[in-house]
């Protein structure tokens, strides 16, 4: 049960990335995509495993360590818990990537392998987001922007 269960957490989250990465201009997927309630399939799959694995779980939030965190992760239900909540942190990071970058006004084939990346490896993914955020704050700010841009309501944060 655990093995599908941990299955489950992503097949929960990928129809949301599917929408982001493959139909980033269709309505529907901007709608989904600013809802946080797209992660709650994937928190519910993170409970039924988290209580599988709660004494460990508690012990580890409770008092952080290494061996804590071994601990839990050494017993499928902990390790299946951790992974449910990455699938949901990575969904929110890269759901407000994408709404960010329409935002931003960016060209989907800029943000669709932004997207991907969040999916495999979101610390890069918002690192490398936010450098580029960054870099076109400044470029706006210089007056080096994209001509014809209008100005966005809200300023660019660095």
């Amino acid at each position: 049960m655990t093995g599908l269960l941990f299955d489950l957490a992503f097949w929960c989250a990928a129809p949301v990335w599917a929408l982001m990465v493959l139909a980033p201009r269709w309505s529907v997927t901007v709608r989904i995509a600013s809802s946080p309630w797209t992660a709650l399939p994937v928190l519910a799959v993170y409970t039924a495993l988290a209580l599988a694995a709660w004494p460990e779980l508690w012990a580890l939030v409770s008092s952080p360590t290494l061996e804590g965190m071994h601990r839990l992760t050494a017993l499928a239900g902990g390790a299946g818990a951790v992974w449910a909540q990455i699938i949901a942190w990575d969904l929110l990071i890269g759901q407000w990537i994408f709404l960010e970058a329409r935002r931003l006004r960016l060209n989907p084939l800029v943000t669709s392998p932004l997207l991907v990346l969040t999916i495999l490896l979101s610390p890069f993914a918002l690192l490398l987001f936010l450098l580029l955020r960054a870099a076109l704050g400044r470029r706006r700010r210089d007056g080096t922007g994209t001509p014809g841009t209008p100005p966005t309501r809200h300023s660019v944060a660095t």
